[in-house]
């Protein structure tokens, strides 16, 4: 059944581009898997993928009552002609089947790149290539897949199907593409957070904001789990490592990173624990390379301010709060 999976994936691609199906004429002379591959998906005539699957699967779709199932595979190629675009199907020569959408000005290739006939056995292996505009287009994700056809009978049945895809890691078209994601990403973390990112450090803020709710939330529990300390302005109070027991040198509320008091190219610093208990904090976050970069305070009110200017003094004096 898995490869009924990967056959609704490719063949699926070229229905939701809006393609249909110009088909020439079979030949007489007998059948090549090839054919047999193009008739099981592009036949007019009904029963055709049946027609090609293996009788083990044929029996075994019939004992689980899933044969009704396979309506959807035999339309297939009525659907795509009702659609009435250009796809054409070669029975021969190195290219299996085009498919043109000129609405989109795209176009797709099917490409054998080997057509391997051993015995009753044929495996041909496949490519894509799109175009759009007349220009091909460099597609790392685009699939190879390898049809295997096997006699059974004198017909040429669909016996396995194969799919591999290749990740290109140094693919510079690759690369590009991972890095939009990733700042378009950033950027509606910050706009979610009320926070702008900077080129020095594009999403880092929106984690910066996130870090310092945190540590406000654990001083607020370690004031109510140690009364007689209060609020602490020990990071490493905060911390969850050392130990098998909490106490007010390991209360087990932030991690060891954070505790640390240095993420995200920032620095977390606590001052201003007063009092016996301490009723008050200040915690600060500023940016260990000023430049282009904001600062951020908080104290027990939960309130997340900032200040453009990278300055601690100038966040607690008249910081922004953070929306």
């Amino acid at each position: 059944m898995r490869s009924r999976g990967y056959l609704l994936l490719t063949f699926t691609l070229l229905g939701t581009l809006g393609w249909g199906v110009n088909s020439a004429p079979q030949s007489q002379a007998p059948q090549t898997a090839r054919q047999a591959l193009l008739e099981m998906f592009f036949s007019k005539s009904s029963g055709t993928f049946a027609k090609h699957l293996p009788a083990a699967m044929l029996a075994a779709l019939a004992e689980s009552g899933a044969m009704a199932n396979l309506n959807q595979f035999a339309l297939m190629g009525g659907q795509l002609e009702h659609q009435q675009k250009n796809l054409q199907t070669f029975e021969t020569g190195s290219v299996l089947l085009t498919a043109e959408n000129p609405t989109t000005a795209s176009k797709i290739e099917v490409i054998v790149d080997n057509d391997t006939l051993r015995g009753d056995q044929d495996d041909i292996e496949l490519s894509f290539q799109a175009y759009k505009n007349g220009a091909a287009e460099r597609t790392p994700f685009m699939p190879q897949m390898t049809f295997s056809m096997k006699e059974e009978l004198g017909i040429w049945k669909l016996n396995e199907v194969s799919v591999t895809i290749h990740v290109p890691l140094a693919d510079p078209d690759l690369l590009k593409t991972m890095v939009t994601a990733m700042k378009v990403q950033a950027a509606r973390s910050a706009a979610a957070t009320g926070v702008e990112t900077t080129s020095q450090g594009a999403g880092n803020d929106a984690a910066v904001v996130a870090a310092m709710r945190t540590i406000v939330t654990a001083e607020t529990t370690y004031a109510t789990t140690y009364r007689p300390i209060g609020y602490t302005c020990t990071l490493t109070d905060l911390d969850g490592f050392g130990g098998s027991e909490r106490n007010e040198h390991q209360a087990m509320l932030i991690n060891a990173g954070l505790a640390g008091g240095k993420r995200y190219g920032y620095v977390f610093t606590l001052s201003q624990c007063t009092g016996t208990p301490a009723s008050s904090f200040y915690l600060t976050a500023t940016p260990s390379n000023s430049i282009g970069r904001r600062a951020y305070c908080a104290d027990p009110t939960g309130i997340v301010r900032y200040s453009p200017d990278g300055s601690a003094a100038s966040c607690l004096k008249s910081g922004t709060p953070v929306q």
